[in-house]
């Protein structure tokens, strides 16, 4: 029986070393901001600013190596996919926090 037939369609899942790759960088990306608050050694602002970045990086790193995002024709609309429903969720957050500084800043008489 091959995997063809098995329900398989021939997309990549990983090696081993992709997934040991992406699980190294993880770790490595919370330990930083992790250590830096610990530490505490730097600014509040500076310490936003790494965690922010280790965060976006993080999740980039987890779209690549666990979930194979990548531009190949087979990703291509779970890529589309993805884009529009982070665009739905900004739009909402956005919105959201929008309508309460506006609600607060009209009706709390400041």
């Amino acid at each position: 029986m091959s995997h063809a037939s098995a329900g398989h369609t021939g997309a990549n899942h990983g090696s081993h070393k992709s997934y040991l790759i992406g699980f190294i960088l993880s770790i490595i990306l919370t330990v930083i901001p992790f250590a830096m608050v610990m530490q505490g050694s730097a600014s509040e602002s500076t310490l936003i600013a790494v965690l922010v970045i280790c965060a976006v990086v993080q999740i980039v790193v987890h779209l690549v190596y666990f979930l194979h995002f990548n531009t190949s024709s087979e990703q291509q609309w779970n890529l589309i996919a993805f884009v529009f429903a982070v665009m739905i969720i900004a739009i909402l957050v956005v919105g959201s926090l929008w309508i309460m500084w506006y609600l607060n800043h009209n009706l709390m008489g400041h």
